[in-house]
């Protein structure tokens, strides 16, 4: 028996914004031009479930940026629910302000909450709120349009961000506002339900993220949305409670609202998951240290105590908050190479970044914390930042008022101050290389070891412990202190009561030039050659007559005769040999020429592989040891003398021992040791 054949539905067309015709079909997920003709069985044994579903296409642009976004947009795919939670928030916010003019439109007495719902069996996570929800036009407004500044702006610079690769796409796509659709990343269908403040009827929004939507009719009791994720087989661990649990903690844990995960059995109580309150927004003297405590070894994941906390305020062209910390322990990555920073970036409450190089310079990549900010535009991510004025002028203000914090500190405390120094100090010097603007204050901050003091000195301080006579700072480069403190080449400082500081940090060797002094006074290195000491005069010097020469053994013919014959031995080993009048106790050290790189500098320089090889140094004799004396009589009576050859490399290779190097030849060195020592038993 044939059955009359139905009439089939014209088509229709409707206006989706940015799009100027784009098609409606009454089928489920076919095509989006009109109804054919062999369709029309499938129609009439009810395939096609219902009149009210319509099905609308992205635009082909808008198809480009969302392959963009869930394939390659943000660094970690777990941020999707920070973008749902933030989205909520955003919901509940708009009804709250609407609530002021419209008390009405407000069920449940107006308590706002933000719920995650997990389905292990359907595969299924859904973020809901009570929020100001949507209509069937905001859906397809808000979740049918991406490009917010229109098609034609955005066409217009895709054909520049094809060309320019992979940054130009992400510069782009910072102008549009598609952080919804990060749920792609983890889902193979996204369905939103929403109703509408204010409206009876509930819809229900579902796509694939393969180029269309659809819309239809559903059913909610109350205002507000749920986004229903239907996680892939790779995000199954958003189906885990602790996973779900971390992930707000990290980064929606100031959400103003209450995040709460429902309980997924009968008799079991949903947890609220984040304490539902920004910290650094409320006022410093309501805070406890105890509630500072605990949000530091929150934000920095940090066991310590913090050593000092700067909660503040500011407003004007950028407004914004910062709650920083310094901590009183050195964090693990302090000296890893990235030097990376630990402050957060927050925009009104919600979690942005906590990479953001631009906020924070490396050189206080110790502090931790939170900045928020209304004032900075950011690109679709969230994570990266664009180059902004406002970062630029925020980072300004938080580095002047860090310094300025360590500088009241370092005035009224200096013993606290000193704690800080131990343990940050080394990194804070890096700040003087780097940042030129700020080195002035840097410098006063900056502390040293010195051969002079106990503990920690200051310019400022050495300075006014400057020597009559003395025009220069002197210091000297080492590994450590009790290495630099060991070194020959102070042994005539000390005689003049001469202080010298002790520059034991990497970075010493790099902001030391570039600055070149200090209240006019410069900078000398105690190990380098021509350093003239006469000017500044001992008890020694005092007591003797006028027109006395003091050094009047550096200038004998056996001298003279012992320098030549030393040079002539040691030949391109060394640069020269000088008599010194800096040494003591010592019978000879090496010295870099003027105008020669530091000694340190080199002997970092190469163990690094970025130098081949260092320059030959000065060889520097003490004319009043005692067996500086000896050989100057041998020289004085045959320079040709074997011993003098043998004496030439022996010290030579004592100095470069003491420098830490090490000796020309080990076998020719316990040649001419053996030789020495048997001939000094011999006699």
């Amino acid at each position: 028996m044939n059955r009359p054949r139905r009439k089939r539905p014209e088509p229709r067309i409707f206006a989706v914004p940015g799009v100027a015709k784009a098609q409606k079909s009454p089928h489920i997920g076919h095509g989006y031009g009109a109804f054919s003709d062999n369709l029309a069985p499938f129609y009439e044994f009810g395939v096609i479930k219902s009149m009210s579903k319509e099905t609308y296409s992205f635009q082909a642009e808008v198809g480009k940026i969302l392959d963009i976004v869930a394939h390659s947009l943000y660094s970690q795919k777990e941020v999707f629910l920070r973008e749902l939670i933030s989205n909520a928030s955003d919901a509940c916010d708009k009804l709250r302000y609407r609530m002021l003019t419209e008390p009405d439109l407000v069920e449940g007495g107006g308590v706002f909450e933000i719920g995650i719902s997990i389905d292990q069996k359907k595969k299924t996570l859904t973020v809901s709120d009570n929020g100001v929800g949507m209509s069937k036009d905001d859906m397809i407004d808000s979740l049918g349009t991406i490009a917010k500044s229109g098609t034609q702006a955005f066409m217009e610079g895709l054909k520049d961000a094809q060309a320019g690769g992979e940054d130009a796409k992400m510069a782009l796509i910072g102008q549009f506002g598609v952080g919804f659709y990060s749920s792609f990343m983890v889902a193979d269908k996204v369905e939103v339900v929403s109703r509408k403040a204010g409206e009876d009827t509930a819809w229900r929004w579902t796509s694939e993220g393969h180029g269309s939507f659809e819309i239809e009719e559903a059913e909610r009791e109350t205002p507000g949305t749920d986004v229903i994720v239907h996680l892939k087989k790779d995000a199954k661990e958003f189906l885990e409670d602790v996973r779900v649990e971390n992930v707000v903690k990290t980064y929606s844990d100031h959400i103003a609202q209450p995040v709460v995960l429902k309980a997924a059995k009968d008799g079991e109580e949903d947890k609220t998951l984040n304490s539902a309150s920004a910290l650094w927004t409320r006022d410093k003297k309501d805070i406890t240290d105890e509630q500072y405590n605990e949000f530091y070894h929150h934000v920095g994941m940090a066991f310590d105590e913090p050593w000092m906390v700067l909660h503040n305020k500011a407003e004007g062209v950028v407004s914004y908050t910062n709650l920083l910390f310094i901590p009183s322990s050195r964090p693990f990555d302090l000296f890893h190479p990235e030097r990376k920073g630990h402050l957060k970036l927050y925009v009104n409450r919600v979690f942005i970044t906590d990479d953001c190089d631009a906020l924070i310079p490396g050189y206080l990549r110790f502090v931790k914390g939170v900045v928020d900010s209304e004032d900075i535009d950011l690109n679709v991510s969230r994570e990266m930042l664009q180059q902004n004025p406002a970062v630029a002028k925020i980072s300004k203000a938080l580095v002047k008022r860090v310094l300025g914090e360590l500088k009241k500190k370092a005035d009224k405390a200096p013993e606290e101050y000193a704690q800080f120094w131990d343990t940050f100090g080394m990194v804070l010097k890096e700040g003087i290389h780097e940042d030129f603007e700020n080195r002035d204050r840097l410098l006063e901050l900056t502390r040293f070891k010195s051969s002079a003091v106990d503990g920690w000195t200051s310019l400022k301080d050495y300075v006014e412990r400057m020597k009559d006579g003395q025009d220069a700072i002197y210091y000297i480069s080492a590994g450590d202190a009790e290495t630099a403190a060991k070194s020959p080449q102070l042994e005539g400082f000390r005689a003049k009561g001469i202080e010298v500081l002790f520059m034991t940090d990497p970075v010493d060797e790099f902001w030391m030039p570039a600055v070149g002094q200090f209240e006019e006074k410069p900078f000398k290195s105690a190990t380098r050659g021509g350093v003239d000491l006469s000017k500044v005069k001992d008890k020694d010097d005092a007591d003797k007559k006028d027109g006395e020469d003091v050094d009047k053994d550096a200038a004998t013919p056996a001298i003279d005769a012992l320098t030549v014959a030393f040079k002539l031995a040691l030949g391109d080993k060394v640069k020269d040999v000088r008599t010194s009048s800096r040494l003591t106790d010592s019978p000879v050290c090496l010295v870099a020429d003027e105008g020669d790189m530091d000694m340190h500098l080199e002997k970092l320089l190469k163990a690094h592989n970025r130098l081949d090889a260092a320059s030959p140094r000065v060889l520097e004799v003490n004319p009043k040891h005692a067996l500086i004396k000896h050989l100057a009589g041998l020289a004085d009576k045959d320079a040709s003398d074997k011993v003098l050859d043998d004496a030439a490399y022996l010290l030579l290779d004592q100095a470069r021992i003491i420098e830490g190097e090490p000796v020309i030849d080990p076998q020719d060195f316990i040649k001419r040791m053996t030789a020495v020592m048997q001939k000094g038993l011999a006699a």
